[in-house]
């Protein structure tokens, strides 16, 4: 329905680069909730405070970004940017919403490493590990709540977990077969396979915009061939050249080398967020090629939480410890290291996400609402579910058990993690008071015992 002041609003003045840009700088040190956080402070903004682009646009441009890998709030920012200053404006709505973060979280990271021993820090992070554990239980129950419409998709979450906890299968290889079953099924019984929907914003408009309904495509949002082949040869270059100089002077096994490798892998994964990746990035960082410890991870995690940008950016903190912690420039640039990791880490897992949007924004945006497409990846989501939920019971093991079973059961952590989930589940609390009443408990309790 038409909002009654519509007719009587004005159009906004057409915005500039410079305001646009000093919008996007803003938006980064905001940028906190996660992706509906984020999703909801863009629209407060940009649909009914600013008018730069109208409620159905921004609504299509967000439809867009979930079918893509990576993270939507990020990829959604670079849309809108795109739209209103073309490349330029796409870049840096992109840039300036992630590096706030990355500044913070080397800061954060260094600090961690550094006076991690401190009785204050460790306080602190006593009580945040037992809450990470509620938060990753709230994302397979907000995600599952969602998505698992039907015995079906049930079924594929029941089995993408089964074969994660019980035979340790790579998360690639849960990925693809919940594919493949979303492929097949949206064929054989198209009604099962239908997306659970999205994100919700609000049904009003709020006057006249930018870039309303009736508001032709801009010309360089256009699909063309020609512009897609340069994007893409731009893009790869900027994937291959640091690959190559990296495998040509460290060589193919070196950390930074096998980093960049990894966390490209990675961010093609990141189907249904940011938790949906992070199983595979424990697979690997941990088990693999052991850049951080469990419990380094889960403190990671909570940093991450903590901080505005993506929750992705989890990656920085991973590169900063692998770095550091292997003293990849020697002994005396530690921190050098792990700033230079976090970095590159950070590079080559958004790089992905801006070609998506440069690139095939206009391609893919042609396709949305194909079941065809959308089946396989309402299948994958499912399986996320599963594996979010294993992610929960690892978390829950290192913190409850920090010396394995054989060891002694932590029950204050235990009562940190109980409060916790009764503040998610029940009183649907904000995750940063939630994860700040922790720490303070936690501080508490090392302090006391």
């Amino acid at each position: 329905m038409k909002h009654p002041l519509a007719d009587t609003k004005a159009p906004p003045a057409e915005v500039s680069f410079w305001q646009a840009l000093l919008f996007w700088l803003k938006l980064g040190f905001i940028s906190f909730g996660g992706p509906a956080g984020q999703i909801a402070i863009m629209h407060s903004e940009l649909v009914d405070r600013r008018r730069w682009i109208s409620e159905k646009r921004f609504l299509h441009a967000l439809n867009y970004c979930m079918v893509l890998p990576g993270p939507e709030a990020q990829q959604l920012a670079v849309y809108i940017g795109w739209l209103l200053h073309r490349t330029r404006g796409g870049l840096v709505a992109g840039i300036l919403f992630v590096l706030p973060s990355l500044f913070i979280l080397i800061g954060l990271s260094w600090i961690y490493l550094a006076f991690g021993d401190v009785p204050l820090v460790e306080g602190i992070f006593y009580g945040i590990k037992p809450a990470v554990t509620a938060i990753v239980a709230q994302a397979a129950w907000r995600i599952g709540s969602r998505v698992l419409k039907n015995r079906v998709l049930w079924a594929i979450a029941a089995a993408s977990f089964i074969a994660i906890f019980a035979f340790n299968l790579p998360f690639p290889a849960i990925l693809l077969g919940a594919a493949l079953i979303g492929y097949i099924g949206g064929r054989i019984s198209p009604s099962r396979f239908q997306a659970g929907g999205g994100h919700a914003a609000s049904s009003t408009a709020a006057g006249p915009a930018i870039i309303d309904d009736d508001t032709p495509t801009p010309e360089h949002a256009v699909f063309r061939w020609s512009r897609l082949g340069w994007v893409l040869l731009v893009g790869a270059l900027l994937w291959l050249l640091p690959m190559a100089a990296m495998t040509t002077t460290l060589g193919w096994s070196h950390d930074l080398t096998q980093m960049g490798w990894f966390f490209t892998k990675a961010a093609l994964l990141t189907f249904g967020g940011a938790y949906a990746v992070l199983p595979y990035v424990y697979q690997g960082a941990v088990g693999h090629h052991g850049w951080a410890s469990p419990t380094q991870m889960i403190d990671g995690l909570a940093l991450g939480e903590t901080t505005p940008g993506p929750l992705i950016m989890v990656v920085a903190f991973v590169g900063f410890v692998g770095g550091y912690v292997k003293a990849l420039f020697g002994p005396d640039s530690l921190f050098l290291a792990g700033a230079a990791a976090a970095a590159l880490v950070t590079w080559f897992t958004f790089l992905p996400s801006f070609l998506f949007i440069l690139a095939g924004g206009p391609l893919v945006e042609s396709t949305h609402g194909n079941l065809h497409l959308t089946a396989p990846l309402t299948a994958i989501t499912a399986a996320v579910v599963g594996v979010i939920l294993n992610l929960a019971l690892f978390f829950g093991y290192h913190v409850l058990w920090p010396q394995g079973f054989g060891g002694l059961f932590d029950w204050p952590s235990a009562l940190i993690a109980l409060a916790a989930a009764i503040a998610l589940f029940r009183y649907k609390r904000n995750v940063i008071l939630v994860l700040s009443l922790s720490a303070l408990a936690g501080l508490v309790v090392h302090l006391l015992l």
